[in-house]
């Protein structure tokens, strides 16, 4: 809710220039403090991704000029980070794959530069100078576009279930720069990297990746080469653009910042960051899996946000555990996604749904009649019971009275049965039709497929 070094608010979208204290905007005189909570959010995030924890890490400061940095110089870390190697697993359609992690660090973002305000100036917002980031540095272990994607999402879904980043990529909660290099099937050495800086979506990482290692492809196979260079993603005409040539650590002439002590870390706080935080993904899909009796897809897609999961573990208290993953991934997913829908703001609750999926698993309605009650759920809210009660619903479930409406059909159709029993065997489909027609589609189709069965034998 404050800035790196500073009280200034951080809330997303306020005027221009009105949440700059006299720090953010590098009065002289003015000193960094540094905001605990951030120090915690860090080393939460660390442990969430398996990843050493530093107990003494710098401050540097990272010298380079914009319009929007008003210090002239960045404060970050450089080589003692507060959070150190660490690895994330991703879930891939041909198995699982590690990803590790470099570093974790801090450092305070820069402000904004506008330049289609006038014609002939630009204007600088301040508000987001000196708000908190934590820049996650994967080590060059992803090889695709989809290894991305799946990354990203594994560590928006980390984060959220910690509490230490919303993952709104709106709103420039979670972006990326990311690097792409190529090189010859069979060759060891790395290629030249170039940086695309700050995607600010899952979509446009993927599209900047695949032009830019196109472009690669095409400049090596042409006899040309690579230059390390930072680049931008038009994200209009879908390609990168040369930004500057890639500065390396001696250009920012790092040092230690004079006016920042080094933060040295007492391991109770460690451990007791670790004790509260709350069951991470990876965990989570192991309990789905061996409690809940999920298969590994199935666990993966519930776990993947921490809403999702929570809704889930309701509805799954209350009603048949496997049936209730394969309606909320079938069609309370397909209605959310539908109507643009978080999880959060489902217009069904979770004791609801729990009812319409217990409904189901004890024959009260058939799944044909669940998905007309569903909608019916959408429109007015009501609990399951009640429409199915008002609307005369109930799945026909008396043996006795199945039995009596089969024969009638059976008598009826004396030709077909005749035919049936010559070894038509498909007309057995014609037969539950009949009875589904005659029930109104509220008989039982497991027990009309064993009374049918057991009277065409007879």
């Amino acid at each position: 809710k404050s800035k790196l070094f500073s009280d200034s608010p951080t809330n997303f979208g306020a005027e221009p220039n009105t949440q700059v204290s006299l720090v953010d905007a590098a009065f002289p005189g003015m000193l960094p403090v540094i905001n605990e909570f951030c120090i915690k959010q860090a080393v939460k995030t660390g442990i969430g991704l398996n990843a050493a924890i530093n107990k003494k890490s710098i401050f540097d400061r990272k010298n380079y000029f914009y319009a929007d940095l008003p210090q002239g110089y960045q404060i970050s870390q450089f080589k003692y980070p507060i959070v150190g190697e660490g690895k994330v697993i991703l879930d891939m359609p041909y198995g699982t794959k590690e990803i590790e992690i470099e570093r974790l660090h801090l450092e305070q973002d820069a402000g904004k530069s506008i330049h289609d305000q006038d014609p002939k100036k630009s204007f600088v917002d301040l508000n987001r100078s000196g708000i908190a980031l934590m820049e996650i540095v994967s080590k060059p272990d992803l090889r695709s576009p989809d290894e991305v994607s799946t990354y990203i999402k594994k560590l928006r879904s980390i984060m959220r279930y910690l509490g230490t980043c919303d993952g709104n990529m709106q709103e420039g909660s979670l972006r990326a720069d990311v690097n792409v290099s190529v090189r010859a099937k069979g060759s060891k050495e790395f290629g030249t990297r170039c940086e695309i800086k700050n995607v600010n979506s899952i979509k446009f990482m993927q599209m900047a990746i695949e032009y830019e290692a196109n472009r690669q492809v095409d400049l090596i196979e042409e006899g040309k080469s690579i230059d390390q260079e930072t680049r931008l993603f038009d994200t209009k005409k879908n390609e990168t653009r040369s930004m500057r040539s890639k500065e390396d650590a001696h250009d920012y002439r790092y040092f230690p910042d004079p006016d920042l002590l080094p933060l040295k870390l007492e391991q109770k706080l460690i451990d007791d960051l670790k004790k509260s935080l709350p069951e991470l993904p990876d965990k989570k899909k192991e309990r789905f899996i061996k409690e809940y009796g999920l298969n590994a897809y199935e666990a993966n897609v519930l776990v993947s946000e921490k809403e999702i999961s929570d809704y889930y573990e309701e509805v799954a208290k209350l009603s048949d555990k496997k049936l209730a993953a394969t309606w909320m991934m079938g069609d309370l997913f397909a209605m959310l996604n539908d109507k643009g829908l978080d999880i959060s703001k489902s217009p069904i609750s979770a004791k609801h749904f729990a009812e319409l999926v217990q409904s189901i698993k004890s024959g009260e309605i058939s799944g044909r009649i669940a998905k007309e009650v569903f909608e019916i759920m959408l429109e007015t809210g009501d609990n399951p019971k009640k429409i199915i009660e008002s609307k005369g619903l109930k799945q026909q479930s008396d043996p006795k009275e199945l039995e009596k409406m089969i024969n009638e059909i059976l008598a009826k159709n004396n030709d077909k049965v005749d035919q049936y029993k010559s070894g038509k065997e498909k007309l057995f489909g014609f037969f539950v039709g009949q009875v589904m027609k005659l029930s109104g589609g509220k008989a039982n189709p497991q027990l009309t497929n064993e009374i049918l069965k057991k009277l065409l034998k007879g």
